[in-house]
């Protein structure tokens, strides 16, 4: 599904996060990366997505090079094969429920109708005319992970999914993650601070300079 090829990354400090990593995530794998602040886990989540260039190296996804792809290439590879989950949520304030959780759908010409599956599937039935405003913390964080799945997506990239949320809450929705990850065979990788969240993937591996180790 994934293979990091020596991956070689610099800050444009000149500082080296990542170097000559390799790695390669199995169809249907979910693991949790953990390590220190200003280790890289954001980079590399951020390379994977074709959202920063390696200074050296390669991401392959479906044996398909990212280096390989034009911006608008790159652009359809995410929105078709990959969602994403973010600490900050990301939700658009203007959009509904329904319609935050569809635009992955309505992006890739796809039917809506699972919009609405994914917003019972998270615990939100009823909802779908409410705006984000009206929601808690974790709630945003489900309508997050319901747009990151609604496509069927084959890559799920989630940065610090749970930072913002207090640990009950983080707890059902790592839950909620991990079930949606499963059903739908995708792979995963989680960037977390967290040993609780880190727990819930099937494996946790520690980025440090000499690369991606088990915990």
């Amino acid at each position: 599904m994934l293979e990091l090829r020596h991956l070689t990354k610099s800050y444009r400090n000149g500082q080296r996060v990542l170097d000559d990593l390799s790695y390669t995530l199995a169809a249907g794998e979910f693991i949790a990366v953990m390590g220190e602040s200003g280790v890289g886990k954001s980079t590399l989540l951020n390379l994977i997505a074709g959202l920063d260039a390696p200074d050296a190296g390669e991401v392959v996804i479906d044996s398909v090079p990212m280096s390989q792809l034009d911006d608008d290439a790159a652009t359809l590879l995410r929105r078709r094969k990959m969602g994403f989950v973010f600490q900050a949520f990301h939700v658009l304030p203007h959009l509904t429920l329904r319609q935050n959780i569809a635009l992955p759908l309505l992006l890739n010409g796809e039917s809506r109708h699972r919009a609405q599956e994914m917003l019972d599937a998270v615990g939100l039935q009823g909802r779908g005319k409410d705006f984000p405003r009206q929601l808690s913390g974790g709630e945003l964080q489900r309508v997050a992970i319901a747009r990151a799945l609604v496509h069927r997506p084959n890559l799920v990239l989630a940065d610090e999914p749970t930072g913002n949320l207090d640990p009950d809450t983080a707890h059902s929705v790592l839950l909620l993650l991990r079930e949606e990850i499963k059903a739908s065979s995708a792979s995963a990788i989680m960037v977390t601070h967290s040993h609780a969240a880190a727990e819930m993937a099937d494996r946790v591996l520690v980025l440090s300079k000499d690369g991606l180790r088990p915990a």
